[in-house]
């Protein structure tokens, strides 16, 4: 990693290029957003299906319907970001780097935030009245790597696993890496009409296929530490909890405990937790 050194210069320059990176989070806006996220935990309650009852006779006794009321728990997660530099580096820079790194820190909250989300959409979920019920992933919700990437026979898996637990068609999201977005135009045929849709998911023309809005990510992991097959997700919005306890906000002051040096912090308070297992399918992909 390259110091602060590293920008000290001998002639004028007028800014800081941030490196390659993403820059803002891709996957909040596919997720419910809870931004009153107090206390140690929350509780988010829900109410599962009820069926009617036939009624056979005249003045029958009145049936009771027991609801199905059930809730997720969630906790938060405090992060940070900090950066100093001397007031000595600032005049050797001739520029003042404290925009860029407060530029940078809040690119770090961005790539944060959607480790957070991916983790928690196949991640042990807490149910239960005090939120102590573990809820593992159902594998029943997983479309097998097979020996090859992502394809269209596997998102029509996966959009037929939604359809058949009533999902709304409405709202549903796939998130990738490039390398499985290639993968489907490799496997496409190029005479159909499917393969021109796919590459126009590729050039960025289009980003729905299937009924899935496509988010491109390099954030996802693999099913194993050093594994070589890729976690894909479709979901739709109401399967992920995004709770937000502290927006990403920066501080810059100058600490007297370090010669004065300045000090760009960055903190935030946030978790995510899945809320209901039919609504997420995992696609696993050969890499």
């Amino acid at each position: 990693m390259g110091l602060v050194t590293t920008a000290f210069v001998n002639q004028f320059t007028d800014n800081i290029r941030q490196l390659v990176q993403q820059k803002i989070s891709k996957l909040r806006n596919t997720v419910l957003v809870d931004t009153n996220f107090v206390g140690e935990f929350k509780f988010y309650d829900q109410l599962g299906a009820t069926n009617m009852v036939e009624k056979t006779s005249r003045h029958q006794d009145t049936p009771s319907i027991d609801p199905d009321h059930q809730r997720r728990r969630l906790s938060k997660r405090d992060f940070i970001h900090n950066t100093l530099f001397d007031t000595e580096d600032q005049l050797r820079m001739i520029i003042d780097p404290k925009s860029a790194y407060s530029m940078s820190a809040a690119m770090s909250a961005g790539r944060q935030m959607d480790d957070i989300i991916i983790e928690a959409f196949d991640a042990e979920a807490f149910a239960g009245k005090s939120g102590g019920t573990g809820t593992d992933f159902d594998t029943n919700n997983i479309v097998a790597v097979g020996t090859t990437g992502l394809t269209k026979a596997k998102m029509l898996s996966a959009m037929q696993k939604l359809d058949d637990n009533d999902v709304e068609a409405d709202e549903r999201f796939i998130v990738a890496a490039p390398k499985q977005i290639v993968n489907m135009l490799g496997t496409t045929e190029v005479a159909s009409s499917d393969f021109n849709v796919v590459k126009a998911l590729v050039q960025g023309e289009i980003n729905t296929w299937l009924g899935f809005q496509f988010i491109k990510s390099t954030r996802l992991q693999p099913t194993t530490s050093g594994g070589s097959i890729r976690k894909v997700f479709a979901w739709h919005r109401a399967a992920m909890q995004l709770g937000i306890g502290k927006e990403p906000s920066v501080r810059i002051d100058q600490r007297a405990d370090k010669s004065y040096a300045w000090q760009v912090f960055l903190s935030m308070t946030i978790n995510a937790t899945r809320l209901e297992e039919k609504r997420i399918i995992q696609i696993n992909c050969q890499e």
